[in-house]
């Protein structure tokens, strides 16, 4: 089981104190935010990908490659790479390279994002949202797995004898999970590759994401990656721990109503009650996260949201050392405890490794002499059979 964070990149007027972090604050600290993740024994920092303000996520790759390189054991991944607005050639050079320089400590989640205006943006059509998703992920997966590809879709110019560089590290392409909160054809193309699933498990009530959830599995094993079990899913959640429930209730409370999602809403006591969010002692988030399971089945992946709504950086590395020291090592021992041996772990780069090779040494890519372009020749690459 896999635990960490995850950020929407947000940069949000603190409501106690009124100042508005930069730019560059903000920045500088969600590097702070990705080194404590490691330091207090999480496994994952993620972070979304957005071109407008008030969010400063706009090169996750390049974000995700300076973390990798402050970290020792974290596996850093996002959560939203936009597989309807980037070029999924791009998509495929900028993760496979971020993929080498974290030494396999990385993954992905590919999603539509939710931000409308970004489609004009970027050259493309809302209404064509969900085929662009479809199509541009099974350029990608091939683009990983395939080293000359001949290509054409509706959505980009064709691809002729064309290889992504670097290949992925020791030919094993990363862990994709796509991210959806609302869309079953995205949780059928997940189980159709049989990639991770990953449901944000935020704001809306548990019963919506259980469908999801459920039809991915069932689908899942229907194109027959195994069990509906072994389905490998991913969750959101959404926290914040302070030592008593109620200092914990008092402190979050100014950000709760003044949070640019659901500020000037709900009460927080009505909307934890309707949603994920936990606010509490740590008990009382050890409590309500275990429920998860029981809503949800077995699981691989749980992140959580700590660092949004205007919450100072103290704060947040606060909230980091209560979930780090005395909410997930109660949760790591209970869920494996319940966990029965035929579900999985979530994949690791070792493990798709161990997959594809077993004993045997990985293929490590050695391109022939530079033939000028990327179109001649039977092969790019020494170890790959001449084909005619």
């Amino acid at each position: 089981m896999q635990f960490g964070i995850f950020s929407v990149s947000d940069i949000t007027r603190n409501p106690v104190t009124g100042e508005t972090p930069s730019e560059a604050e903000r920045i500088d600290a969600i590097v702070k935010i990705a080194q404590k993740t490691e330091e207090v024994g999480l496994d994952v920092f993620a972070v979304g990908e957005h071109h407008n303000p008030p969010f400063f996520s706009s090169s996750p790759a390049v974000l995700l490659s300076h973390i990798a390189a402050l970290t020792k054991t974290l596996r850093v991944s996002t959560s939203t790479t936009l597989i309807t607005t980037n070029d999924p050639v791009r998509i495929a050079e900028e993760y496979a390279m971020l993929q080498h320089l974290s030494k396999g400590r990385m993954d992905l989640m590919l999603g539509r994002g939710n931000t409308a205006p970004v489609y004009p943006w970027f050259g493309k059509d809302i209404r064509s949202g969900l085929p662009l998703a479809l199509e541009n992920y099974n350029l990608l997966h091939r683009l990983w797995r395939e080293d000359v590809v001949d290509w054409e879709g509706k959505f980009r110019t064709p691809l002729q004898g064309f290889t992504s560089t670097p290949r992925p590290l020791d030919d094993v392409a990363p862990f994709v999970w796509h991210g959806s909160i609302r869309t079953p054809e995205i949780a059928e193309q997940a189980a159709f590759y049989g990639d991770g699933f990953f449901a944000n498990n935020i704001f809306w009530p548990k019963e919506h994401y259980m469908r999801l959830i459920d039809f991915y599995r069932q689908r899942y094993e229907h194109y027959g990656h195994g069990k509906a079990s072994q389905a490998i899913v991913g969750l959101g959640g959404q926290a914040f721990i302070a030592k008593n429930s109620q200092d914990a209730k008092d402190q979050f409370r100014p950000y709760f109503n003044e949070a640019p999602v659901y500020g000037h809403g709900p009460r927080m006591e009505d909307f934890m009650q309707q949603t994920p969010l936990s606010v509490g002692s740590p008990q009382e988030v050890i409590d309500k996260t275990l429920t998860f399971r029981e809503h949800f089945g077995d699981y691989q992946r749980q992140l959580f949201l700590m660092d949004h709504a205007g919450l100072p950086l103290g704060m947040v590395l606060d909230q980091l050392e209560l979930l780090g020291s005395e909410v997930v090592p109660v949760l790591r021992r209970e869920l494996e405890a319940l966990r029965p041996a035929e579900v999985p772990d979530a994949p690791t780069h070792e493990s798709l490794v161990l997959a594809k090779y077993g004993d045997a040494a990985p293929r490590q890519p050695r391109p022939n002499e530079n033939r000028g372009d990327n179109v001649t020749g039977s092969s790019p690459y020494q170890d790959t059979a001449l084909v005619a």
